[in-house]
């Protein structure tokens, strides 16, 4: 295989890899979380969603691992790591937040102590724990497709 051919490989992996996480999490964000808060009794909403999103997990973890390692690979072989001191390069500095914000809530703070927190608070006010996740994930949902904007269009010599 070229190093041509590589490079097309992973900017596939990188495209597909964005659009099951990223779409996981607008489903998430604008189905699930949603239609829990209006048809499960509050004190079990939390517990509902912790159960549907932990099935989740998994693929989200996967898919920012396999966003990551493509995405390096191909700023590597570009040798685009100038882009980063450029202003015109916004978007790649936005798609690395996201992924970075997204990476640490997954694999480091979400199993070290979120998780816990989150259930903690939920039994304290589960009603206030689950509008403050329902807030998060917007926020998080909105620069996802900021970054997605972005970088479609700024690949493509907008912006």
């Amino acid at each position: 295989m070229h190093d041509f051919d590589l490079f097309v490989l992973a900017r596939t992996i990188h495209v597909v890899a964005i659009v099951f996480w990223i779409g996981g999490v607008a489903f998430i964000t604008t189905v699930l979380l949603p239609t829990i808060n209006k048809v499960v009794d509050k004190e079990q909403r939390v517990l509902l969603f912790e159960q549907l999103e932990h099935k989740f997990a998994w693929h989200a973890k996967l898919a920012t691992l396999a966003t990551g390692v493509s995405g390096y690979y191909m700023l590597d072989f570009l040798n685009a790591w100038q882009r980063y001191q450029e202003l015109q390069y916004w978007w790649l500095h936005l798609m690395t937040f996201v992924w970075l914000i997204f990476s640490l809530v997954l694999f480091i703070l979400e199993p070290l102590f979120l998780h816990r927190w989150f259930i903690e608070q939920a039994k304290k006010d589960s009603n206030k724990s689950f509008k403050l996740l329902q807030k998060m994930h917007y926020i998080l949902l909105s620069i996802s497709i900021l970054a997605v904007v972005g970088a479609v269009g700024g690949s493509h010599g907008y912006f």
